[in-house]
């Protein structure tokens, strides 16, 4: 490995692939490319299970996607490679390609990584970092990196502390950043169940007569608890009631419940399912435990801020703080 690694040279040997590319058969090869996807994972993480979610996310987000994998402590030190990923749709003989390039870089050279990433982004496309490095998120280094970016996705259910991590999110929201975290990508179907419960007529007419909200949580739910309190609460005072979440944790996984009178709602993740229960009628459906490449996909779609994240976070963010002063 080297102490540092020239972008031009980089550029240089992306052109070169793709001149080769071309000449190869008389099909043709259409070059794509929506965005700059910088993918940041440590050395130990599944490179093969890595780069088939990458592969699966670029027919449907086609990219140059610069892979940087953090080898730990060491001697300063970067070094590089460069590839494409090349499919054919489905009845068609021309290829479509989109550009990689991977950079292994140890943690004495992580303050160089701007200087060569920012030559290396897609001019006038968008910038998406992914970091999946919970400890890279911790290190000062991560807040000029995702400065480089129009949006930088993390997973917040992967941290150390819970709400650590959404206060260090939310203060970078409000300093002008967007932000994305997987923990509140997993909770889509959720909000979706919920919105749907209210779209009945009779449900919606006792809307008002919620005064609770609680969610119960368990191991591993903790990031997942403090959002959907803090949605369901932000919900209920867009329409004038003001009602203060409850979170517990519990021994099951993650359970939602607004109350209030004789009325009902309750959602819980049992198993592989969701569980719908209002009043004493129950639903039950499918809920797998989404993949990276579903999240991925969900948030490469929303390149611009989610003004409904960015509240729900400023919210999530303060009763977990609370709730820890209190508890201290």
């Amino acid at each position: 490995m080297r102490a540092t690694v020239a972008p031009d040279n980089i550029l240089k040997e992306l052109a070169a692939l793709w001149t080769q590319q071309g000449q190869q058969g008389d099909a043709g090869v259409l070059r794509a490319c929506s965005m700059t996807l910088l993918v940041i994972a440590e050395a130990t993480d599944d490179a093969a299970a890595l780069g088939e979610t990458v592969a699966a996310l670029m027919p449907e987000h086609p990219a140059r996607t610069i892979l940087i994998r953090l080898r730990g402590e060491g001697e300063r030190a970067l070094s590089e490679r460069v590839y494409q990923q090349c499919w054919k749709p489905f009845g068609q003989r021309q290829q479509i390609c989109c550009e990689q390039i991977e950079i292994t870089a140890s943690d004495a050279a992580l303050a160089d990584l701007p200087s060569v990433l920012l030559p290396l982004a897609v001019p006038d496309l968008p910038v998406i970092l992914w970091c999946r490095s919970e400890r890279l998120v911790r290190r000062p280094e991560f807040a000029e990196i995702a400065r480089m970016a129009t949006k930088a996705v993390i997973d917040s259910a992967a941290a150390a502390d819970a709400t650590e991590s959404m206060r260090r999110m939310a203060d970078a929201v409000r300093s002008g950043g967007i932000f994305a975290d997987l923990a509140w990508t997993r909770l889509t179907r959720w909000r979706e169940t919920l919105a749907r419960v209210f779209e009945n007529r009779d449900t919606l007419a006792h809307l008002s007569e919620v005064n609770r909200v609680l969610v119960r949580f368990g191991p591993g739910y903790d990031t997942a608890a403090w959002y959907l309190a803090a949605w369901a609460a932000n919900a209920l005072e867009s329409v004038g009631q003001v009602v203060t979440p409850v979170v517990a944790r519990q021994d099951e996984s993650l359970r939602l419940e607004l109350s209030g009178g004789t009325f009902r709602v309750e959602l819980s993740r049992q198993e592989e399912r969701l569980v719908t229960m209002v009043n004493e009628q129950s639903n039950c459906t499918n809920l797998p435990r989404p993949t990276d490449y579903h999240l991925m996909r969900e948030e490469l779609g929303i390149v611009r801020r989610d003004p409904v994240f960015e509240g729900t976070l400023a919210s999530a963010a303060r009763l977990a703080v609370s709730s820890s002063s209190g508890q201290s």
